[in-house]
């Protein structure tokens, strides 16, 4: 059991970091969700089920869908494609 709790810490870690670093704001917010999701696991090892599905109940549900229907109503998922799709054409030019 020892070996799964620092897998999830592990991971739980790198999500936290990950999400600091990633500038695509739709990842960011996915990662968040992973991040509530692997706590959710952690609760449910550390027997406390009712903080388990609070977690995955709000942290990886309700959050996610706001932030997500944030960054619609922001228009944040447009400009991120619109600097994807340059930072590809400049890539595609370079190699060219």
């Amino acid at each position: 059991m020892m070996a799964l709790e620092m897998i999830l810490l592990g991971f739980l870690i790198a999500c936290a970091i990950t999400s600091t670093i990633t500038k695509n704001l739709l990842a960011t917010v996915l990662i968040f969700m992973s991040y509530s999701l692997i706590m959710s696991l952690i609760w449910i090892i550390l027997e406390a089920p009712d903080l388990a599905g609070t977690e995955a109940a709000v942290g990886a549900g309700v959050t996610t869908v706001l932030l997500v229907l944030t960054l619609k109503k922001i228009d944040a998922l447009k400009t991120d494609r619109k600097h994807l799709l340059k930072k590809r054409s400049a890539k595609g030019k370079k190699d060219e």
